[in-house]
């Protein structure tokens, strides 16, 4: 069955609290919350501090979402304030391998990302030390943009790679996603759909949530609870 993330970069900031309990309440697998530094993307979201305060409001995972640069620097900083889920970007400076490491030490389960003009070949090398791979299908900074058409193909090619190397890695979708684009992304592979304006536009969110977790229903895939590990090297 597909998981359904919602993207908190699409509620009403003036309430999150009330938003995450929204979320929770329309049967939402995880949320997603996306963290920009102005460096990385050219936009500033939410810090610790704020994913500190939502965590005792609702028992539903954390998927942070970590768009910048040289994440090490407050992965700890996450961990502490409640992700469940960390991920990072193959592109943002910094030593990825040592990052995942400290993720996993932090008892979090690494996820790794890669935007829509990075190759799915970037990535490969460190797909048997995480739990989630972030497909990115817009430029990663603003909500609201187009889904990118290319990008099912490289969905494709990691449902492909994961599956004949027998990893348990989840494939996450974001940006772009509604009803019509998560069906295209889940039936090339995806197993997670991350969604922001399309989710929270809707006065129904639980029936759209109903909707897309049927989409690939008995489809395989990874699971938050992620095995033991052995330490990266």
């Amino acid at each position: 069955m597909t998981k359904v993330s919602p993207s908190m970069l699409s509620a009403d900031f003036s309430k999150l609290g009330e938003e995450l309990r929204r979320v929770e309440a329309a049967g939402a697998d995880w949320v997603h919350i996306d963290v920009m530094d102005g460096m990385f993307v050219p936009n500033l979201t939410i810090g610790p501090l704020v994913v500190k305060a939502l965590r005792p409001l609702s028992k539903i995972p954390f998927d942070v979402h970590l768009m910048i640069q040289d994440p090490i620097r407050y992965v700890e900083e996450f961990a502490k304030a409640g992700a469940d889920m960390i991920t990072i970007h193959t592109e943002s400076k910094g030593n990825t391998m040592k990052t995942i490491k400290k993720i996993r030490e932090l008892g979090k389960s690494p996820g790794i990302s890669l935007n829509p003009g990075t190759p799915f070949s970037k990535v490969k090398r460190y797909l048997d030390k995480i739990d989630l791979i972030l497909i990115m299908t817009v430029q990663p900074g603003f909500g609201g943009q187009a889904f990118r058409e290319e990008c099912v193909q490289k969905i494709s090619r990691a449902r492909k790679f994961i599956d004949e190397n027998n990893l348990n890695v989840e494939i996450v979708i974001d940006g772009g996603i509604n009803r019509e684009t998560g069906k295209r992304c889940v039936d090339a592979g995806a197993t997670v759909l991350a969604a922001g304006s399309s989710l929270f536009s809707l006065k129904d969110m639980e029936g759209e949530i109903t909707l897309w977790r049927s989409f690939g229903s008995g489809q395989g895939g990874g699971s938050v609870q992620a095995p033991p590990r052995t330490p990266l090297l």
